[in-house]
């Protein structure tokens, strides 16, 4: 399994081969032991094979071609809508249209997701993550028809590479590792924490490419604006507090 952790890397082209529903039932049990909160497994994956949908899924994330070339979609949803039913079903009265509830579902499903994550490059597949399941979750929601308590919080593409990308370059251990207390970043840390990927040749293309002066400007003023952080924010909020979070339910 370490080998597996320290050979991620995000799939963004992949061959038309299915997936077995054996190996999808086996990723799927590994999704399901991991951590979650009291055992209250307060989370649901959507497993979306069909082309019609996944044209619709491909729509709201943007248009990613690997939304529609990956064989199988898959989205993590924070899901209090069947531990609630079950509670009242059980001469229980349940209180979990909340924030808190909805961040703790939240994280089940996070972790889940990343347990199915490892799984399937253990089985030989690839994996992509989907940050645009928060910035369109309201139109997820109605293209999966999620109830009342149901959120989704991260997809994944998933099937067999057709690209074998080099590994992404990350920090060095200690830009993110703290001993006892959180240590405050001096400037010459930050000099040195992000030194080696400023003075990458994939750096130096991008500032071409972009036209910017520097890296951070990249992100800042292309990438992930203020602009559009805020916009999606209030989105995300809107479809949370419509799902049934935020004390309406």
């Amino acid at each position: 399994m370490l080998e597996t952790i320290f050979n991620h890397r995000s799939i963004r082209k992949y061959k038309s081969s299915p997936v077995s529903d054996e190996i999808l039932d086996k990723v799927l049990q590994a999704g399901s032991r991991a951590s979650t909160t009291g055992n209250m497994q307060v989370y649901s994956v959507i497993i979306t094979k069909d082309e019609d949908l996944r044209k619709q899924l491909w729509e709201a994330h943007f248009k990613q071609d690997m939304v529609l070339q990956a064989p199988v979609h898959m989205t993590f949803c924070a899901d209090f809508n069947r531990f609630t039913k079950w509670c009242k079903q059980r001469k229980s009265v349940p209180g979990y249209g909340n924030f808190l509830s909805f961040f703790t579902a939240a994280i089940d499903a996070l972790l889940v997701s990343q347990n199915v994550a490892l799984a399937a490059e253990a089985h030989g597949l690839g994996i992509c993550y989907l940050g645009t399941a928060t910035y369109m979750a309201d139109r997820i929601v109605e293209i999966l028809e999620l109830p009342e308590l149901v959120v989704p919080v991260t997809c994944i593409v998933m099937g067999y590479p057709d690209e074998q990308p080099g590994l992404t370059d990350r920090l060095p251990m200690n830009s993110i590792k703290h001993e006892e207390k959180y240590k405050e970043y001096l400037p010459e840390d930050i000099d040195m924490i992000y030194k080696e990927r400023e003075e990458s040749s994939l750096t130096k293309e991008l500032l071409a490419i972009n036209k910017k002066e520097t890296l951070a400007q990249i992100f800042t003023d292309n990438r992930y604006t203020e602009k559009d952080n805020i916009y999606f924010s209030e989105r995300f909020i809107d479809t949370i507090k419509k799902q049934g979070f935020f004390g309406n339910s």
